[in-house]
This record gives structure tokens, C-alpha cells and sequence, in this order.
């Protein structure tokens, strides 16, 4: 079971090698749905400046990437062109740091690895954790009744594991944050 605690020398993040791994999955899979940055020699796009930035379809990426302003599209619009490619950009960096420092738990021994992450990585991992839960709950489709609806579920729906991996995120989460502040 993992652990994080606080100590002189930064935050001490204990995870079980299945837990790293689903982390290294999911962390994976979040950088997969967010996209490669934009790319080519278009100047604005170098200033971070997104011409093609629009609401995005896929429910989840509209969850991670909300609009500004519900009621005025054009200002929404406006205010996602010049934010969304820092937007995504951060959220790379963070599951980028997450999969870094994973690194050092990774083909470790059955009783788990210690791994201490300072102050930014441990911020870095709270972003990360963050919108992997996001994307997990819109996916799932997570409200206030989730835990009643996870404690009715038969045990072989195919979601269960999903419903796990989201409380076991949420635990994560927490840990960090008490940990750090």
C-alpha cells in the first residue's frame, strides 16, 4: 500500500510496484489524450498562441480545458486561443515530472521503494494527479453517489477497476496534499 509523509529531506512517496505502474499507465495515457505540442513555424504558435483552439469534443479534454466564459462564446473563444497551448503545457510538464520520478521506483522489489520528491515535483504531482481523476471521473461519469453506486456494482463489471483506480487516486491525492501542506 503506498504511503507519503513529510521529512527534512522533502516528501517521501512510497508506492507497491503495481501502484507505480498504474500511475506510469495512466500518466501515459493523460500525455496520450493531451496531444504532442503544436508544432511547425507558425509564429503565434511560438508565442503560445493557439489560431485553431477551439472547445474540444471529447468530454473529457473539455473537462481538463473548460471555457472561460460559459455565456459568450466569442470571448471564450478568445481567452482559450491565448491560454490553451500554457494549459497543455503544464499538464505535459507535470505528468512528465510524475513519470520522471517514477523512474526511481520502477523494477523494484515486491515490498516497494521510497522515492523523495521536493517541494515543485511534489506540486507537479498533485497537478497530475489531479487531471488524471478529472479525466477518470468524466469518463466514469462520477457524482456525488459514486460510492453507492461503486458498493452496488457486481463485482465483474467490466468498470470496477476504473471505479478502484479512481479511490485509490483520490487516497493518493489526499496523502500528498496533507503531506505537503
Amino acid at each position: 500500500m503506498s504511503a507519503v509523509k513529510r521529512t527534512r529531506k522533502g516528501v517521501v512517496l512510497r508506492l507497491e510496484p503495481e501502484e507505480a505502474a498504474l500511475v506510469r499507465a495512466l500518466m501515459e495515457q493523460l500525455l496520450e489524450l493531451i496531444g504532442d505540442p503544436p508544432g511547425g513555424d507558425d509564429e503565434l504558435a511560438a508565442l503560445g498562441i493557439s489560431d485553431g483552439a477551439k472547445k474540444p469534443d471529447d468530454p473529457v479534454l473539455a473537462r481538463l480545458f473548460p471555457d472561460a466564459y460559459r455565456e459568450d462564446g466569442d470571448a471564450a473563444g478568445e481567452f482559450r486561443r491565448y491560454t490553451e497551448m500554457g494549459l497543455r503545457d503544464g499538464k505535459r510538464e507535470a505528468a512528465g515530472t510524475v513519470l520522471l520520478t517514477l523512474g526511481a521506483i520502477e523494477g523494484v522489489a515486491a515490498t516497494g521503494v521510497d522515492t523523495i520528491l521536493d517541494e515543485d515535483q511534489a506540486q507537479a504531482w498533485l497537478r497530475a494527479l489531479n487531471d488524471v481523476r478529472l479525466a477518470l471521473g468524466t469518463r466514469l461519469d462520477i457524482s456525488e453517489e459514486w460510492y453507492e453506486e461503486a458498493a452496488g456494482m457486481d463485482p465483474n463489471d467490466p468498470r470496477m477497476a476504473m471505479f478502484a483506480a479512481y479511490d485509490w487516486l483520490t487516497m493518493l491525492q489526499e496523502s500528498l496534499v496533507r503531506a505537503v501542506f
